[in-house]
């Protein structure tokens, strides 16, 4: 990802209250708190770049507001959006055909009696 790594997490949909958050550790543990990183093992995040589901509950937007800069996110909605959007933008391509063949002559220029070029 270039720049950010919070910009692969833009948010495609408007953010609403939903009853399931999806939470993904963007930032590494190396440096970071104990506190931090218990915390973090206690949301189930060992790894970069991982998502977690969780239910909306106090405790979890306590553990939350702890790890805020080090993790993102997501609603349901959001989450679906992000991933709807990876799935087309990784979804395979028609293949390009080249053919190298000369085009035919055309009949048209032939019947006036214009002279061919090349001859």
């Amino acid at each position: 990802m270039s720049g950010s790594a919070f910009n692969a997490f833009k948010s495609k949909v408007p953010v609403e209250w939903s009853p399931r958050l999806y939470i993904t550790l963007v930032r590494g543990l190396p440096g970071t708190r104990k506190l931090h990183r218990r915390t973090l093992e206690a949301m189930r995040l060992r790894r970069c770049h991982r998502t977690v589901e969780h239910r909306t509950t106090p405790s979890l937007l306590g553990m939350l507001t702890q790890v805020k800069r080090l993790v993102v996110v997501e609603t349901e909605e959001m989450y679906n959006a992000r991933k709807l959007a990876d799935e087309q933008r990784r979804a395979p391509r028609p293949p390009l055909v080249v053919s190298h063949t000369p085009p035919p002559p055309k009949a048209a220029s032939a019947a006036q009696g214009a002279p061919e070029v090349g001859n």
